[in-house]
């Protein structure tokens, strides 16, 4: 169980922050596509990105409850916590990169939500041992 898990964990990690930079690094071509071409990508994007979001957040769940509190330090239990806020950062960050109304409020929140899953994904590796 604990290789399907994990499995499911990388997997969702990989699409969800793999792909923020997929699509960012694609945007040029995109844009050159025609003018509502982002939009339909982007919308496509959510269909693959959020259930992986909420598939981390499942399997999450899953790998806390899979650790022995008395191996847990608090130097652990801190670096979990951090992982926690950055995780909810990047869903809430990408979350208004997608209602937002300016270029400049996009790129503020896809900025948010792209530093947060950075920085969730490598307090993940930290905490993982």
């Amino acid at each position: 169980m604990t290789v399907i898990r994990l499995s499911l964990h990388v997997l969702a990690a990989t699409v969800w922050v793999g792909g923020q930079f997929v699509l960012a690094g694609m945007l040029p071509t995109i844009r050159g596509l025609g003018e509502g071409a982002p939009k339909k990508m982007a919308q496509a994007f959510g269909r693959l990105n959020w259930p992986a979001y909420w598939l981390l957040i499942a399997t999450g769940v899953w790998n806390f409850i899979a650790v022995d509190p008395a191996n847990a330090s608090s130097s652990w239990n801190a670096a979990f916590g951090i992982k926690m806020v950055c995780v909810i950062a990047a869903g809430l960050g990408t979350f208004l990169h997608t209602r937002a109304k300016t270029p400049k409020a996009r790129g503020i929140y896809a900025g948010i939500g792209a530093l947060a899953s950075i920085a969730a994904l490598v307090l993940g590796i930290a905490i993982a041992g």
